[in-house]
């Protein structure tokens, strides 16, 4: 795994843990946090398939 894939994981999980605390207190600052689950996960997926792609243009260039 791509290690901005994984720092683009790690993110994304802790923004899911803010939101669910934040929504619990009853406070709306949890909607910026979902957003923030949004992106990071985008960006996860982006990361590891651009990691994929390079292994196997790496791989077929052999």
């Amino acid at each position: 795994m791509p290690r901005l894939a994984l720092y683009a994981l790690v993110v994304c999980v802790l923004a899911v843990v803010a939101a669910v605390v934040s929504f619990a207190q009853g406070s709306w600052l949890g909607i910026i946090w979902v957003l923030l689950v949004g992106l990071s996960s985008n960006m996860c997926w982006y990361y590891l398939r651009r990691g994929r792609a390079e292994r196997a243009s790496a791989s077929a260039a052999e």
